[in-house]
């Protein structure tokens, strides 16, 4: 169940209470308690997802580096094994540096791309929750209205 939905539930639960004089109602404290348990238990799941894109990234990142490695190691290789002639040795040395080059730049594409899509994500998962804890508040402000200042 959504943190919409709970939070639905919680307006109903007030809304079914019974009217008495002096701006009070009577509710179902029972009712309120299960339906803020149920936001305590969602709450989590919404972090645990945006922990879960955090190590989504740190992935990626990883990934890409090793790739990038991988192929900044071949490049090299490649350059070795050419060395047997001074034409030969001059045409490898350019097309290693031409393949570390690629093999940067396709490094820093993949980071770049790894980390707006994550950033993408994380502001995404950011805006949920914000929506959400300004829903908790407009709730609570509401209740707050609701019962009169204690003297």
């Amino acid at each position: 169940m959504t943190l919409d939905e709970l939070l639905e539930q919680f307006d109903e639960v007030l809304d079914s209470g019974i009217k008495i004089p002096g701006k009070k109602t009577v509710v179902d404290v029972e009712k309120l308690r299960a339906v803020v348990d149920d936001i305590r238990l969602n709450i989590p799941s919404e972090i645990k997802q945006a922990r879960g894109i955090v190590a989504d990234r740190a992935d990626i990142i990883t990934t890409a580096k090793r790739e990038a490695d991988g192929i900044i190691r071949t490049a090299e290789e490649k350059a070795k094994a050419m060395v047997a002639q001074e034409e030969i040795v001059k045409m490898a040395q350019e097309k290693a540096a031409e393949i570390i080059s690629n093999a940067q730049g396709k490094s820093r594409e993949m980071r770049r791309a790894a980390q707006d899509f994550v950033d993408d994500i994380m502001r995404r998962a950011d805006e949920g929750l914000t929506a959400n804890l300004g829903e908790i508040r407009k709730t609570r402000a509401a209740l707050k209205q609701q019962t009169p200042a204690a003297k």
